[in-house]
């Protein structure tokens, strides 16, 4: 009996060392200056954008995880349920944002290449018309939200999918997410206020394709 009960004990050492060195989150660095996307996005957006919003994604994340893993070791399951909105929202906010930031660059804009640009053709019919959905399909988010090209893997082609809130794309839909548009007010206020076709419009001449 003492031997089953020191192998259940042993079987739980991994998991309460990984709940004792979990890695907390960090904000990534950008990739390029906040200056840089101008004049499409300018600096003062993508350093309050990147600096305080997804800082705050990401702190509010560690802080709700720290409270979950509390609650799992407690047995909490009311306590799990209840920090369950939090996890979704700072955890999409940080998802999201982190997928945000590479899927743009000084160096984008145009259209993509080879294989990307052959299924976008397949599933849309032209560039173009992919364009003018999934402007429509984000510029229809009602409040805040995300306007989204994820790839069904169970279908094997492309889709475009709008999520509110910072719901992630993937968690929600299962998509796999490609290329997300920001349409929270942050995200183009200070530059275009609430017109935000004029931002969507603008977005397009920095989309990174090669990281899509």
């Amino acid at each position: 009996r003492h031997q089953q009960a020191a192998g259940r004990q042993a079987a739980w050492l991994p998991v309460l060392g990984y709940l004792g060195s979990r890695q907390k989150h960090s904000l990534p660095d950008l990739p390029y200056d906040y200056g840089a996307l101008e004049p499409h996005i300018n600096a003062q957006i993508m350093q309050l954008h990147h600096s305080k919003h997804h800082a705050a994604y990401v702190n509010n994340l560690n802080v709700t995880e720290e409270k979950y893993q509390e609650a799992l070791a407690k047995g909490d399951v009311t306590a799990q349920i209840a920090l369950q909105p939090a996890l979704k929202f700072n955890g999409g906010g940080h998802i999201n944002h982190s997928i945000f930031w590479t899927n743009l660059s000084p160096n984008g804009g145009g259209e993509p290449k080879g294989e990307l640009l052959e299924a976008i053709k397949r599933d849309f019919g032209s560039f173009d018309k992919f364009k003018e959905k999934l402007t429509a399909a984000s510029v229809g988010v009602q409040g805040s939200g995300w306007g989204w090209l994820g790839f069904n893997k169970e279908r094997g082609h492309l889709q475009i999918a709008a999520c509110p809130n910072q719901d992630p794309l993937q968690g929600t839909t299962g998509l796999i997410p490609l290329l997300g548009i920001d349409v929270w007010e942050h995200a183009y206020y200070l530059q275009y206020k609430n017109v935000r076709p004029d931002y969507l419009k603008a977005i397009w001449n920095v989309i990174n394709w090669e990281n899509v």
